[in-house]
């Protein structure tokens, strides 16, 4: 039970509360200008003032629109990754992902899973964060309006036309990201962008814009809540289909992961296995003799030798399904 002067702070915080929320309502301070992902939902009042279970109910059914908001862009995804696939089937191409603050966070932590999950060459990969290196481990956002190191960055990372660039930015608006795109286009770049609000420059410039429309935060303007689960899932989506188109999977399998500790190594063998319809042993000994390789391996369980399984692979790009329906 609460004691009579609980009761009454409680009280008058609940009418200084309701007070300052109707100076200045919401439809004067947060006009229609202010991008959807900054402003607040009004249906949050007094947030602060529910349980837990109930603070974070509202937080997982913003989570699942989050998701749900990407229903939308699944033809703009496809046709991305079709463009992107093209690009990147020229073995000097390569893809660069760019962005500030959470957003390009979380592109910079979808692009490098693509090495270890893929075996992308990491020669083919770059990335570009507002504030350089350093931004990875510690927020400086004031590098976000930052446009002086843009052009700079491109000349030195030699991006040109047979280049992919994609990026990210929950607003569409950040001076850094709308500054990187206009640079990736002027020198022929594919340019693919992802951002939360719609009609915004980052995706009226790119070749192929992405828009994500997730709505106002729990916390309004924290877009690593609602938006970044959106960006965190199409990017994910994106490079997951990119590198299948590419290739690079086969039945839900990653068969050109690289296979360098135990646990990875036994996850090879078991892929090696099921897609050749081997034993376990036939397929370790396998991966043995390609020196962890799935994909050779996988054509030395199918009848092929070591050499000739290579030679099978480079005939076909790398690609293993063209390479197995030429055994048959």
């Amino acid at each position: 039970m609460l004691s009579i002067l609980e009761k009454r702070t409680l009280i008058f915080l609940f009418l200084i509360y309701n007070i300052g929320m109707h100076i200045g309502p919401y439809s004067e301070i947060w006009d229609e200008n202010i991008p959807e992902t900054e402003q607040p939902d009004p249906t949050l009042k007094g947030l602060d003032l529910r349980s837990n279970t109930s603070i974070l109910r509202t937080m997982l059914d913003s989570q699942t629109k989050a998701i749900q908001s990407i229903e939308a862009a699944l033809p703009a995804l496809s046709s991305a990754a079709d463009a992107i696939v093209t690009k990147l089937s020229d073995p000097s191409s390569r893809l660069i992902h760019g962005g500030a603050g959470s957003s390009g966070l979380l592109a910079m932590q979808d692009a490098m899973e693509l090495n270890p999950t893929f075996d992308w060459p990491l020669e083919r990969q770059v990335f570009l964060m507002a504030g350089g290196d350093k931004a990875r481990l510690t927020p400086i956002g004031p590098e976000e309006d930052n446009i002086r190191t843009v052009d700079d960055a491109v000349k030195d990372n030699n991006i040109c036309n047979k280049d992919v660039v994609i990026i990210v930015a929950a607003s569409g608006t950040t001076p850094f990201s709308v500054r990187l795109l206009k640079a990736a286009n002027k020198v022929g770049a594919l340019t693919i962008s992802i951002a939360n609000n719609p009609d915004t420059e980052l995706l009226n410039l790119a070749d192929h814009g992405i828009c994500l429309k997730s709505g106002p935060e729990i916390i309004a303007g924290s877009t690593r809540l609602a938006a970044g689960t959106a960006q965190k899932a199409a990017l994910g989506m994106l490079s997951s289909l990119i590198m299948t188109r590419l290739g690079h999977v086969i039945d839900g399998f990653m068969v050109n992961m690289v296979a360098n500790n135990q646990k990875l190594y036994e996850r090879a063998s078991r892929i090696v296995a099921s897609i050749s319809q081997c034993s376990l042993e036939k397929a370790t000994n396998a991966l043995d003799e390609t020196k962890g390789a799935i994909k050779p391996a996988i054509l030395v369980c199918l009848g092929l030798n070591q050499a000739d399984a290579k030679i099978m692979l480079e005939k076909t790009g790398g690609d293993l399904r063209h390479a197995m329906e030429g055994l048959v």
